[in-house]
């Protein structure tokens, strides 16, 4: 006579469905705790949602591929910390959807970037990589100083994200489309990058 262990083995139709069963008990156990601890769902103090022209970049930032090379999160280790500067922190990503940590790094990270270099250190950087960085084996983006920003769908953009929890104000949306007017694609991505980080006080 078939144990009971012989008979889940044996129907296929039953292992599926308890091995279904598992996986879900598993993972609900694993994370829905995570959506009522404060570390991970409040912002870290003085974190600010994107601007408009920050939330522009963002999506240039996307485009062209960056998180391909490039990783944005720091961990908690001595040889990252020395290097990048402080570790990354749950509430630093309130803000960004989706996140952009990462796992490759034929780039350096990015996480702490922000104030580390001036806008014109990126703008050269951003046109041709070895003009600053002569071991560079990073693409140029010299298209990007051209290609004017299109502000139509901003507000939008915007309202959406303040449905999502990103405490943005009416003057807010109001002020987005003169936020980018007369700006470039390689205004907005170095506007994003100078704000990468910059809600932790790091060691240079």
């Amino acid at each position: 006579m078939a144990t009971g262990h012989e008979k889940v083995e044996t129907n296929v139709g039953l292992l599926i469905v308890l091995a279904v069963l598992a996986i879900s008990v598993g993972g609900l156990v694993e994370i829905v705790p995570l959506f009522f601890q404060k570390s991970t769902t409040e912002a870290v103090a003085g974190l600010k949602p994107y601007g408009a022209l920050e939330l522009e970049g963002r999506d240039v930032y996307v485009r062209e591929g960056c998180y391909n090379c490039h990783s944005q999160m720091v961990r908690p280790f001595r040889a990252e910390t020395e290097r990048y500067g402080h570790y990354s922190v749950a509430g630093e990503f309130v803000y960004d959807r989706p996140f952009q940590w990462g796992s490759k790094r034929t780039g350096p990270d990015l996480a702490r970037v922000g104030g580390r270099y001036s806008d014109d250190w990126h703008r050269a950087h951003l046109i041709n990589p070895r003009d600053v960085v002569p071991e560079s084996i990073m693409p140029g983006y010299p298209w990007l100083a051209k290609n004017k920003l299109d502000n139509a769908l901003i507000q939008k953009k915007m309202r959406v994200l303040r449905t999502l929890g990103h405490p943005y104000s009416d003057e807010d949306i109001k002020n987005a489309p003169s936020e980018l007017e007369g700006k470039t694609e390689m205004d907005a991505l170095i506007a994003y990058m100078q704000v990468m980080g910059t809600s932790i006080k790091v060691r240079r």
